[in-house]
């Protein structure tokens, strides 16, 4: 959930990349180019700075709060390419250090907790890492992407399309769906779908990647809704966003809704009910569209800076 609230005195000494609320919103994590993070205590429209997380050796672009079942634990992802695990006990500690990737980690997205506590990280040098924590140890696979990097990655969540609406009773899973399934975008203009494999304890592409953006793929977000359809979002330099749609009939086959803009789009995010996204761009605008009875989609709101 990123944070709507304006911090003036965030005593970031540079840019703020991310600024993240936690589940409950009484914690926000802020980056920034200054190397740090800092935590705050959230309180109606007042904050109060708990810490500063000293640890990256570069600009820091990401935080994520992992599901609070797994206890206050926070990731960070920077240029430096290097995935830092924070917990909160006695104060904030560094519990890993992960360094896996060979160029800038982009982004860091935590799995639907009913997956496990699963960590995906996409990286300029081409590679997605999934950590995976259990009790005090984990493991970890990393695979190749998008061979010209990987700008974002985005988890579809637990339950199957439609087993709210069918009455509770989920529909047989397709064939090789997984509940561990993300979506990736890149530089080389695709958006990726990849699910877990059992056999082979690895990730594999679902499907042919999605085309038709002509320019980098800067961000993607898999709608948390559960209901009968599955949605991405896909945002581009090439100034528009796709929205690709998949039900139970389309047999694993992505349906796509073109929304173009005057300039390059760099993040879409949907809200907790999944029905609303949330698009900003070059231009500091900030647009939310919602699908009408004709499956046409409509910007209801269009917020400035």
């Amino acid at each position: 959930m990123a944070a709507a609230q304006v911090i003036s005195n965030s005593g970031h000494d540079d840019m703020i990349h991310d600024a993240v609320l936690d589940y409950y919103g009484r914690r926000l994590a802020t980056c920034s180019s200054d190397r740090t993070i800092k935590i705050f205590e959230v309180e109606g429209d007042s904050q109060r700075l708990l810490e500063t997380l000293k640890g990256h050796e570069g600009a820091v672009w990401c935080v994520s709060w992992a599901h609070p079942k797994y206890g206050n634990i926070l990731a960070s992802a920077g240029y430096d390419g290097k995935v830092l695990i924070w917990r909160e006990q006695n104060g904030w500690q560094k519990i890993f250090d992960f360094a896996l990737h060979k160029a800038s980690v982009n982004i860091v997205s935590w799995a639907p907790h009913e997956a496990g506590c699963l960590l995906a990280c996409a990286s300029s040098d081409g590679n997605v890492s999934v950590l995976e924590f259990r009790d005090s140890n984990y493991d970890h696979t990393i695979f190749p992407a998008h061979g010209l990097g990987v700008n974002s990655v985005s988890w579809a969540p637990a339950p199957a399309p439609g087993s709210i609406v069918s009455g509770g009773a989920p529909p047989p899973p397709a064939a090789g769906a997984s509940p561990r399934r993300f979506v990736t975008g890149g530089c080389d203009n695709l958006v990726k779908i990849w699910a877990f494999d059992p056999a082979s304890q690895s990730y594999k592409l679902e499907g042919e990647p999605l085309t038709g953006h002509t320019d980098w793929v800067r961000d993607v977000s898999w709608s948390p809704t559960v209901l009968q359809k599955s949605y991405i979002a896909s945002a581009s330099q090439d100034k528009t966003v796709r929205i690709w749609t998949s039900d139970s009939s389309s047999q694993g086959q992505w349906n796509c809704k073109v929304l173009n803009f005057d300039t390059s789009v760099w993040r879409v995010s949907w809200s907790l009910s999944g029905n609303v996204l949330a698009v900003s761009g070059e231009d500091n605008k900030v647009t939310l569209w919602k699908e009408n009875l004709r499956g046409e989609w409509q910007c209801v709101k269009t917020l400035e800076e």
